[in-house]
């Protein structure tokens, strides 16, 4: 990049969120983020005592590092052009890198699901038709003109469902005989206007959350996302809630089932009227979820699942008529289910592979898609380890005292330094509560400065914990500085909650080293994904112990790789056949049967 055309104004770009901006010379990456518009996270304040503003210099020079910044950065960090905003100034234009980490919650919505570059190959097709119109010498019905014009452009359709013939009619009249024919293998699943561009929708079903993706099947662009708290939580947290409430409840799996379409519905509204198309231009969706939501999604039974081994209805990839379960979209379209690993390992997790590359890998790599349920695999010797552990919600801030969504007001970054409490919420606004990553910089800051002892008991002589009862608890916040005029605490039971989520994770982890026979020292990368996984500081999640304790570098943070997946095979047909071939390269290992799990499990609770 070349140097500024001004002396005093140096040109910042902002990557992967597109923005750029001019500073005067001399000022920080932090003060050029401000000026953008781009919210950084930075708990101290910018007086280098947290790692909280980190990004990675693409291209040009920035200062060099100070001691304030060398002690808090790791030494292959700054070697790989990792900074802290707030005290690395650009001498020159520069290009910066933001993680996903590092920008609080409404901006990193922004930069989640971003594109994947792959040949596209969609399953549906659309061509272009101009029949004759009828005539006292041309009698043909309206669906034999269709097919005589579409076996003219060297197709041979199936004769058309009811759900289009009932349309048909008056579509070929008021289109003066044009029309755009959707066909999927062979069949005709819509009829549309002439010219008409057509749509797919990606949906991750997640226990908590639902994401969507509008994509455009010519071009493979997502053009339009959104998302949503899955209903379902009305009927049980979990996964095996779910299932218990299908089991005791005569309906049980019918409400549930529509619960989700008709949210899902809501969803697909919302993305058709913010880009002003039809729901029949929506002609195909993928979904992808774990074992339980794809079961519930396709009207499958549960029951099973509840129950040792565990076994799906169903493991290979399946397509649905969409209107056979509610969903609105084109009258013809289908919705594709891609194949499921085993009872709790789901199609989202393929989609993780598919979104990674992970199948192919040959250096030792972890994929943990962190959730209420969490799927881990481990790549190694040219195999794939996989297992499922149940983490529970408190990730989501559920079962924590003062625990909440993230939502404004939301404390998601903490730093606890000398008995000061520094924090950031979403959306900057006052503090109401703590999300999953605010609650686990908590712990982790707390057994720092060592008011939590590593089995998690508070210390009773620290001035800012207090009895409730008989029960010790940590003042975070008080009532004059909240949002809503109540003190903020963290009690022994929240930290339990952690302790138990964290090491469910990090026990199935070290049963796949041990079934692979490596270490945590010969992990290449460590992918975090999920929701939760984008938001949490990796360095507290080694300092409690969910991810072992290797060099930062290897981590990397993917957001919804499940969503990525899911796009993936809207518009390739090849990526549907790779996700049925890694169905069966995967080695599935049941961690309830694993006579290792409660050493591991209980070993990994102390912090």
């Amino acid at each position: 990049m070349p140097k500024s055309a001004s002396p005093d104004l140096i040109q910042v770009d902002w990557e992967p969120i597109g923005k750029r901006v001019q500073i005067e010379a001399g000022k920080t990456l932090l003060a050029a983020s401000q000026e953008a518009g781009i919210e950084l996270i930075s708990i101290c304040g910018g007086i280098a005592s947290c790692d909280s503003c980190k990004v990675k210099l693409i291209s040009g020079v920035l200062s060099v590092p100070e001691f304030d910044e060398t002690n808090m950065l790791y030494e292959d960090e700054i070697d790989s052009g990792i900074r802290l905003a707030c005290q690395a100034v650009p001498l020159e234009d520069v290009r910066i890198y933001v993680p996903a980490e590092s920008l609080t919650t409404p901006q990193r919505l922004q930069v989640e699901g971003q594109s994947v570059e792959i040949e596209i190959d969609p399953v549906i097709k659309v061509v272009e038709v101009k029949m004759d119109e009828p005539s006292l010498t041309d009698l043909r019905a309206d669906a034999k003109r269709l097919k005589d014009a579409l076996e003219a452009e060297g197709l041979n359709p199936e004769s058309a469902r009811i759900s289009i013939l009932k349309n048909l009619p008056e579509q070929l009249r008021s289109q003066e005989w044009s029309a755009s024919a959707v066909v999927r293998h062979e069949e005709i699943i819509s009829i549309l206007p002439p010219k008409s561009k057509l749509f797919g929708v990606a949906v991750d079903i997640g226990t908590t959350k639902l994401a969507a993706y509008l994509v455009d099947l010519e071009n493979g662009e997502t053009i339009a996302k959104v998302g949503d708290m899955n209903p379902q939580i009305a009927y049980g947290e979990d996964v095996i809630s779910r299932i218990a409430y299908t089991n005791e409840n005569k309906n049980g799996g019918k409400v549930l089932q529509e619960s989700l379409v008709e949210s899902l519905n809501g969803l697909f509204e919302t993305l058709c009227t913010e880009t002003k198309i039809t729901t029949d231009q929506v002609v195909e969706v993928v979904a992808v979820g774990n074992t339980a939501m794809h079961h519930i999604f396709a009207g499958l039974p549960v029951k099973q699942l509840g129950r040792s081994p565990y076994v799906p209805a169903v493991s290979e990839a399946i397509d649905i008529r969409a209107n056979e379960i509610g969903l609105r979209i084109a009258p013809g379209g289908y919705v594709h289910l891609p194949p499921n690993i085993a009872g709790y390992v789901g199609s989202d997790h393929v989609a993780i592979y598919l979104a990674t590359d992970l199948w192919k890998e040959d250096r030792v790599v972890v994929a943990l898609d962190i959730g209420t349920n969490t799927e881990i695999t481990l790549a190694a010797g040219g195999k794939l380890l996989s297992c499922s552990c149940a983490s529970g919600p408190a990730f989501e801030g559920a079962h924590i005292h003062d625990g909440m969504r993230a939502a404004p007001g939301a404390i998601e970054r903490v730093q606890i330094e000398a008995d000061e409490v520094r924090y950031q919420t979403i959306a900057n606004q006052p503090p109401v509560g703590i999300c999953g990553s605010g609650i686990l910089d908590i712990v982790a800051e707390l057994r720092k400065a060592e008011i939590v002892d590593k089995r998690g008991g508070l210390r009773k002589d620290h001035p800012k914990v207090r009895k409730n009862g008989k029960v010790p608890e940590y003042l975070l916040i008080g009532a004059d500085e909240t949002g809503h005029g109540r003190d903020i605490i963290v009690t022994r039971k929240d930290i339990n909650e952690i302790q138990l989520a964290k090491a469910a994770i990090r026990a199935g982890v070290e049963i796949l080293f041990n079934r692979a026979n490596i270490s945590a020292e010969d992990v290449d990368e460590f992918i975090i994904a999920g929701a939760f996984g984008t938001y949490i500081d990796v360095v507290n999640g080694i300092r409690v112990g969910i991810f072992p304790d290797i060099p930062i570098t290897r981590f990397k943070q993917i957001g919804n790789a499940a969503g990525v997946g899911a796009k993936q095979m809207l518009i390739s047909q090849k990526r549907r056949r790779i996700a049925g071939e890694i169905r069966d390269q995967v080695d599935y290992i049941e961690l309830t049967t694993d006579k290792s799990f409660q050493k591991e499990f209980m070993k990994a609770m102390y912090l």
